[in-house]
């Protein structure tokens, strides 16, 4: 191309999906592109921290409440609850409802992102999110999707089925979900494949949201922990990266008065840190292990009033460079911080509140790159001697070794760069 191409890049309202992106638009501006963001409600300010031109999505007039992240954390404080429910049990309670707020999002912002599009003039849109907004497609313009959840979520039949933590050979299983998670997400979907054909979209199949891009498609699902597919995806098309990790800052861990013992990590992800009682609850069992603990506690730091002296509360970590420190990282199973832990060869101990977190939790055990448990119903006593295992699991510590090295050969912000600009200079 004769002029630097301009990639518009759309990631969902979350952390973890904005920071994935931020990591790739690091790597196309290295190359000389010119990455954009088109940003929610509520994320102003968290792309132009790094540099990069931000496009504001303006719900309509009169839309339901615009989903920023203060929408999503009341929502999540709504369903604090439903956390401690099976994966099934949460169709109903927690998983339907957030398909509706989800569509809801869509609805509201499509006119606004229609608009932005038609104002940029991308040369291609990635679109890092589990819903298509019509406006992507209605623009004529290339776009590729961006899986920065769990594999899972491309179905396939030797693959359990997306956000139900079930293994590969549940057969049972997967038969019971697929029928509770239909009738659970009927309505939503009803909803929005009227929308779709409102918008001059043809309906997706049961179930879906989004559809695979004919242009490109990225997986952040390294080999490590990969499934085995009946259908292998066309190669021409789906790119697996292993990972996406991001650079950050340097982190230099401040001296605690109990500054002995390996550094733990732990972060439940900014809507996690809602949860501060289940915080306090293991912190104080975090007083009375030797190790180090750096706690991401969010925007609730004035919730804790007594710290041990081995814990360090923080609002915000630079969390790569945190975890490429840390003999183990304790987590909510999102995908970004699973493939964190594994590019840094640190096990995890993954406690899953939803979503693509029971899959992620399912998979660590059965990867043999961690360990989960219930996010509560623990014992101070089991979630000692889980950390004390995992603290000394020379083995485990000795294969995560190795899959960092293969991580760390192969970049995925390298690989994701290469898949985008090489299509389009075959344009």
């Amino acid at each position: 191309m004769t002029r630097p191409p301009v990639i518009a890049l759309f990631p969902e309202a979350s952390f973890g999906a904005a920071l994935n992106c931020v990591g790739i638009a690091r790597e196309l501006a290295a190359r000389g592109a010119e990455p954009v963001f088109l940003c929610h409600p509520g994320f102003t300010g968290v792309f132009a921290e790094y540099g990069f031109r931000e496009y504001h999505l303006q719900p309509e007039a009169g839309a339901v409440q615009a989903r920023g992240e203060a929408y999503w954390q009341n929502f999540v404080n709504t369903h604090l609850a439903h956390f401690d429910l099976t994966p099934q049990a949460q169709l109903e309670a927690y998983v339907a409802p957030t398909w509706e707020a989800i569509v809801d999002t869509v609805i509201a912002v499509d006119d606004s992102l229609e608009a932005l599009l038609a104002q940029i003039q991308p040369d291609a849109i990635l679109l890092d999110n589990v819903i298509m907004f019509p406006a992507i497609l209605r623009c004529g313009r290339p776009w590729a999707r961006v899986v920065s959840c769990a594999e899972t979520e491309i179905p396939d039949a030797l693959v359990p089925p997306y956000l139900s933590g079930l293994g590969p050979d549940d057969v049972a299983g997967r038969a019971l979900w697929e029928k509770a998670a239909s009738a659970a997400l009927r309505p939503a979907h009803h909803r929005y494949n009227a929308f779709r054909r409102a918008r001059g979209l043809r309906p997706l199949p049961q179930g879906q949201f989004l559809e695979c891009s004919d242009w490109l498609n990225l997986l952040l699902a390294p080999s490590a922990v990969r499934y085995r597919r009946a259908e292998t995806l066309p190669a021409d098309r789906f790119t697996f990266l292993e990972g996406c990790v991001r650079d950050e800052v340097p982190f230099d861990p401040p001296a605690l008065p109990a500054n002995e013992g390996p550094l733990v990590y732990m972060s439940f992800g900014s809507l996690g840190a809602i949860d501060t009682d289940q915080i306090r609850r293991m912190i104080a069992v975090f007083a009375t292990i030797p190790a180090r603990f750096f706690v991401n506690v969010g925007g609730f730091l004035d919730e804790y009033r007594e710290v041990p002296d081995n814990v360090f509360l923080g609002s915000w970590f630079p969390q790569p460079s945190v975890v490429a420190q840390s003999a183990l990282f304790i987590h909510h199973g999102g995908n970004n911080s699973f493939c964190e832990a594994l590019f840094h060869g640190v096990p995890s101990l993954v406690m899953a509140y939803c979503w693509d977190g029971h899959d992620n939790a399912r998979r660590v055990q059965d990867t043999g790159t961690g360990r989960s448990m219930h996010r509560s119903d623990w014992s101070p006593d089991g979630l000692r001697a889980t950390i004390d295992a995992l603290l000394k699991d020379r083995d485990l510590r000795d294969r995560l070794a190795a899959i960092s090295a293969q991580m760390k050969a192969d970049p995925g912000v390298v690989r994701a760069a290469d898949a985008v600009l090489s299509r389009l200079g075959a344009r």
